[in-house]
């Protein structure tokens, strides 16, 4: 016997199965997954630019110790 489970997504504490949702409701769900896909995008971009940008002031401070 196989035990075969439904994909399902929980949203505010409540799940909800994939298959008893409409079309119009699993694209809203589809959107919401890029937006995040998006947004963990940007964030790992940011940390990327932030860590940059101390290494640059770091490098101008000892740039300006030199002087």
């Amino acid at each position: 016997m196989t035990d075969t489970k439904a994909a399902t997504i929980t949203i505010d504490d409540k799940a909800y199965e994939l298959t008893d949702l409409t079309e119009a409701a699993r694209a809203h769900i589809a959107n919401i997954q890029f937006v995040d896909a998006q947004i963990r995008q940007l964030n790992n971009e940011w940390a990327v630019c932030d860590t940059a940008r101390m290494a640059y002031e770091a490098a101008f401070k000892r740039e300006l110790a030199k002087t």
